[in-house]
């Protein structure tokens, strides 16, 4: 299936069906009266996250979405069917904009949560609300209310608690296949991955973390060089990212070090917020460097890459390190939950507080 993170679509709520101005005529009925039925309302359309939806492409073909009006109402007291809602199911990490006024409707961060993008117009009263001891006999009625139209954008940002940033054939999908459920497509040359891929990993029976790969940036990313810096929007939302660098190219002519800056270049001039998030350094393809220069090929790159963060030296291919790795991220995320808990005090007790650690 197709990834799409970004589409705009118009949601028109049913109008509400107009009142009935009725009067009661049978036969040996001599004071029958008003009888006109209200009209019913009409059909709202929600959004609901889904967890097992990852794309916006449902959107990008089917950019209309109109609920049905409510029915008039009748004579002998009777009322207008009410229009039938309409459900949109969108991707959890889903953020919902009103184009018209900038407003944020919703931010969909948890599976199942429901939120109205249109509310249906309000059926229109019967003469039958209108009568009085002084109005016997009324003509009176309402029409129904328009529902709500809008135009919205639709922005999805995946919710992970690890993000991978790195040049292309960095190593990053390679290593979410290494260490998660994620099966990326991989090969040997630059941009094989052209949309973010979410992996679960597991280091212990009830112990795991989320884990997104995007596509490489390059230098220029921000002019739009390569693919750009569109799907950084996804590490966001991330409490960790790690840089990983390849310390071996195949390219003996480039540098690691460039490259490695380049990356924090493009991920500045997008979002300083992101640039200032935590972020771990890993050293992929140490398999391919020989042993007796490995330790100063490492030196040689902190050095001039001038880098006093965490640091980490893996092999994505064999798997080294990356198990220690997994395992560090694993302590600092809950280390981190812990912080919060303790924060919120008594209030982390309560369950309904649980699924925002």
């Amino acid at each position: 299936m197709k990834f799409i993170d970004e589409v705009y679509i118009e949601v028109i709520a049913g109008n509400g069906g107009n009142g009935s101005a009725s009067m009661r005529r049978e036969k040996f009925v001599p004071f029958g009266g008003p009888d006109g039925g209200d009209g019913g309302r009409g059909g709202s359309v929600y959004a609901i996250a889904n967890r097992n939806t990852n794309t916006l492409i449902d959107f990008r073909y089917a950019k209309k979405h109109i609920a049905s009006n409510g029915k008039s109402g009748r004579g002998s007291d009777c009322y207008g069917k009410s229009g039938d809602d309409i459900t949109l199911r969108m991707p959890v990490g889903t953020i919902i904009t009103d184009m018209e006024s900038g407003e944020i409707v919703a931010d969909l961060t948890e599976h199942g949560e429901i939120v109205q993008l249109a509310k249906g117009g309000d059926g229109g009263l019967g003469n039958l609300h209108f009568k009085s001891s002084t109005n016997r006999a009324p003509r009176q009625k309402t029409d129904g209310k328009p529902g709500e139209q809008r135009m919205l954008h639709l922005e999805l940002k995946v919710l992970a608690d690890v993000g991978l940033l790195g040049m292309p054939n960095a190593g990053k999908s390679t290593f979410i296949t290494s260490v998660s459920n994620a099966r990326p497509k991989l090969a040997d040359y630059p941009f094989t991955t052209l949309h973010p891929n979410l992996g679960v990993v597991r280091t212990a029976a009830n112990k795991s973390f989320v884990i997104a790969d995007i596509p490489g940036l390059i230098e220029g990313a921000a002019e739009g060089a390569g693919l750009g810096h569109r799907f950084l929007r996804h590490l966001q939302r991330t409490g960790l990212l790690l840089h990983i660098v390849d310390l071996a190219p195949f390219d003996e002519t480039i540098d690691p070090v460039l490259d490695a800056q380049a990356v924090v270049n493009e991920l500045k001039k997008y979002d300083k917020s992101l640039f200032e998030k935590e972020r771990w350094l890993v050293l992929n393809k140490v398999d391919m460097i020989p042993l007796e220069v490995r330790e100063t090929r490492v030196a040689d790159f902190l050095t001039r890459y001038m880098w006093h963060g965490p640091v980490f030296q893996i092999s994505a291919l064999t798997g080294e390190g990356c198990k220690n790795l997994c395992h560090a991220i694993q302590n600092d995320l809950y280390a981190k939950r812990g912080e919060i808990e303790k924060s919120l005090g008594d209030a982390a007790l309560d369950p309904r507080f649980r699924d925002t650690f």
